[in-house]
């Protein structure tokens, strides 16, 4: 079975995303291939696990990965379209209905979309919500008030870290290009999200600033920049951060060329890319086939990026340029 075909051997989720951004498909066959998200398979499944009270898990964000905000995070990634009824109405039962205990004005509750007190947590509520149309202008603002001098975020801001964190600084990148996207077009958060590629750049993505060496482990959860996951949740590695510079139209600079490398490194002998981590949790769903296994999520991921960055300059083409 050829890469290709073992691609198409999927999920609706998967195939779309390859008929649309390694086939060039024609637009007619990816959205027909795209509608099929919110009634099979995957997003199918998620979409049924909604409780009556609008939440999945019983909670806005747990430590697990099947509160609300990590389903709306899986079913984005899928690609469930947000102009569909399925879409739109399990969004609906979210915003009439899932808060944060505790973080609202007084210590009452906030609406789900209004965030909590994390900009990690907040980046990812504010990219599933600017996804799907929702309001969440206070929390982009806060998160532009929060970047710090060196372009990026961090959490632990409040014990007094004055260092940016690459897992946050991406959170924060997602959610800030979602609302771009999503006819929210702002200089003040376009200046902003430059500003955060600026950081991710300045270190190639996964090098010290000070010394270039490459940064072996994530301090907060020990995981290796170098190890490809999908979902990523709030962890970084090298293969988000290119998907992210991919994503949003940006010129294939330079300094992304070890990044690029690493990705071609850990292809193997039949041109597919394996799951090199699970991170532990309460998965709603199974993804892909485990880990140390091939991985169609991060195969497709990995060739995505690969095109983009290789393609000549007028075929660079997904997004605003940079």
């Amino acid at each position: 079975m050829s890469v290709l075909d073992w691609l198409l051997d999927a999920d609706p989720s998967v195939r779309w995303q390859v008929l649309k951004d390694v086939m060039d498909a024609p637009e007619a066959e990816v959205n027909r291939e795209r509608a099929r998200v919110a009634s099979e398979g995957l997003g199918a499944r998620l979409l049924a696990m909604q409780g009556s009270d609008g939440s999945w898990g019983g909670a806005a964000w747990n430590r697990g990965w099947d509160s609300t905000m990590h389903v709306l995070m899986l079913l984005r990634d899928l690609g469930l379209n947000p102009a569909s009824d399925e879409a739109r109405h399990a969004l609906s039962l979210v915003r009439g209905h899932v808060t944060f205990e505790g973080w609202g004005p007084g210590g009452g509750d906030n609406p789900f979309f209004k965030g909590e007190g994390e900009p990690c947590i907040n980046g990812q509520i504010a990219a599933v919500g600017a996804y799907f149309g929702q309001d969440v202008s206070s929390l982009i603002d806060r998160l532009l008030g929060e970047q710090l001098p060196d372009g990026g975020w961090n959490c632990e801001t409040e014990n007094g870290s004055v260092r940016s964190s690459f897992n946050t600084t991406m959170c924060v990148l997602e959610a800030l290009f979602h609302y771009e996207a999503n006819g929210r077009p702002d200089s003040a958060v376009r200046e902003a999200r430059l500003r955060g590629q600026e950081y991710l750049l300045e270190r190639r993505l996964f090098r010290r600033l000070s010394t270039g060496a490459i940064i072996d482990r994530d301090r907060k959860g020990g995981g290796a920049w170098t190890d490809f996951a999908f979902p990523t949740w709030w962890h970084y590695d090298v293969l988000r951060g290119l998907d992210y510079f991919w994503r949003v139209g940006a010129y294939p600079d330079s300094r992304l060329s070890g990044a690029i490398k690493l990705v071609q490194s850990k292809c193997d002998a039949d041109g597919r890319w394996r799951m090199d981590v699970i991170y532990p949790g309460r998965m709603p769903v199974a993804i892909d086939d485990g880990q140390g296994r091939p991985s169609r999520w991060n195969t497709l991921r990995a060739l995505r990026v690969l095109a983009w960055y290789q393609a000549p300059l007028e075929g660079r083409a997904h997004g605003a340029r940079e």
